[in-house]
């Protein structure tokens, strides 16, 4: 791979160079295996460990179809899929693979008995498959994760309700936790200018994920001066969230699990903070088996002292279990729940009567479309929003990168360097960086 590593690194290579490059067999990348599904038996999720799992060696280069490309991956990042990827739960995502590779022959590529995670990548287009003329060999991109097919009619009005949509890097193979990825090449957009290669690979599925749930119409809906209730407002996905709320006109009522973390959102301009740890907020009780309404409504209580007496128009919600009961309560009568991700559990309970009798809204979110992760990553590009990124690994580290994120050990996002040999390189708009190079390192170090 030194040789396209040299490639990228030079300041003249055409794309024709590009496009003349002899690709590797194989290449380096971060995977799990299909026979050690079982490895992690009798043990609590807590206790599953990534770095047991998570294996980084060579895998051999995948063949390139259609609508395609394979890209040099500088630099990625980790998920909660990754995670989830990680420690074979809910389910092992071989299943996913199978299916997936009964579809066709093209498809049957990713039925492997080793899956190469990861969902966020910034790279440089290596090759295009036929039908691909948008992008060339030697561009600089983001790839955001949304895999479809489109031969049916659900998706041609949202792509994410195609029936055969997939979350690439998790329900597909060959993703971005690796040296070379293979994507469709639709999922390609443009690299920021002003951000380092780590920089720009973290914030593709959490931003397009907040960018849909939030601010989308076929999310919140998002306007001005809505009162936006943002659980772990510091974190990955609720770091954008929280931009996006005050980018666009919101109040942010910023939920936070300490000290630290409500600087950080104070950082980003927010002012209504709770810190839910120091409150001791518990709505359940010891046994995690009921739900305890006075909680909530103590919580709820400290919402209207915040706002002046208002209610929350839009909860952005993805904990989950632990949250979802008080999350429903504290809406205001027509007001909306969006829910993803129940990093905490699936298993949403909630008081119907809170809901029903008040014409309250749930609507879950997943990911986004093409046309919003392209905003999303246009706001990006222009300054508007910036990366969450805390920390980056190499990818020999990335179980260790993907324990931390299991054990919520981070802020905002952890990068990983894959083909990029150390951080700070790939930054060629110097000026915009300048702008905004507060906001972009405001994650570092915490």
């Amino acid at each position: 791979m030194q040789h396209i590593l040299d490639a990228i690194s030079a300041p003249d290579t055409s794309s024709e160079d590009f496009a003349a490059l002899a690709l590797p067999e194989s290449y380096r990348a971060a995977y799990v295996a299909k026979d050690e599904v079982d490895m992690f038996e009798g043990l609590s999720a807590k206790e599953k460990d990534p770095r047991r799992s998570l294996h980084v060696d060579e895998v051999a280069m995948p063949e390139l179809g259609p609508g395609e490309a394979l890209v040099a991956v500088m630099a990625s990042a980790i998920n909660y899929n990754t995670v989830w990827t990680s420690i074979f739960e809910p389910v092992s995502t071989f299943g996913f693979l199978e299916r997936y590779g009964r579809l066709s022959p093209l498809a049957k590529r990713h039925d492997l008995p080793y899956h190469v995670v990861g969902s966020d990548l910034a790279g440089v287009v290596l090759r295009t498959g036929p039908g691909v003329h948008t992008w060339k060999p030697g561009q600089e991109v983001v790839a955001h994760c949304l895999s479809v097919e489109l031969e049916g009619p659900d998706g041609h009005n949202d792509t994410m309700l195609d029936p055969e949509q997939r979350i690439w890097g998790f329900e597909t193979n060959f993703g971005g936790l690796a040296d070379v990825a293979l994507v469709k090449a639709n999922q390609l957009m443009p690299k920021p200018q002003h951000l380092t290669w780590e920089e720009a690979a973290s914030p593709g599925l959490v931003n397009c994920t907040a960018y849909r749930q939030l601010v989308s119409k076929n999310g919140g809906d998002m306007k001005q001066g809505d009162n936006v209730l943002i659980w772990g407002a510091s974190g990955g996905l609720g770091g954008f969230a929280t931009q996006y709320a005050l980018n666009g006109g919101a109040t942010p009522i910023c939920v936070v699990s300490s000290e630290e973390k409500a600087d950080i959102a104070r950082s980003m301009g927010a002012e209504l903070i709770i810190n839910r740890s120091a409150e001791d907020y518990r709505f359940w009780n010891d046994e995690n088996t009921e739900q305890d309404p006075k909680e909530w409504r103590r919580f709820g209580k400290r919402i209207r002292e915040l706002t002046g007496g208002e209610d929350i128009d839009i909860v952005f919600e993805h904990p989950g279990r632990e949250t979802f009961g008080a999350s429903v309560f504290v809406t205001r009568k027509g007001g909306t729940i969006t829910t993803c991700a129940s990093t905490s559990g699936y298993m949403h309970e909630y008081d119907n009567r809170y809901l029903w009798m008040n014409l309250k809204r749930i609507i879950s979110s997943h990911f986004a479309n093409y046309r919003e992760s392209w905003e999303a990553n246009r706001l990006i590009a222009k300054g508007k929003i910036h990366p969450t990124l805390s920390r980056t690994y190499t990818l020999d580290e990335v179980g260790q990168a993907t324990l931390d994120v299991h054990h919520n050990k981070h802020q905002g996002k952890v990068g990983v360097l894959c083909l990029a040999p150390e951080e700070g390189l790939g930054v060629h708009d110097h000026e915009l960086r300048a702008t905004h190079l507060d906001a972009i390192n405001r994650f570092r170090g915490v």
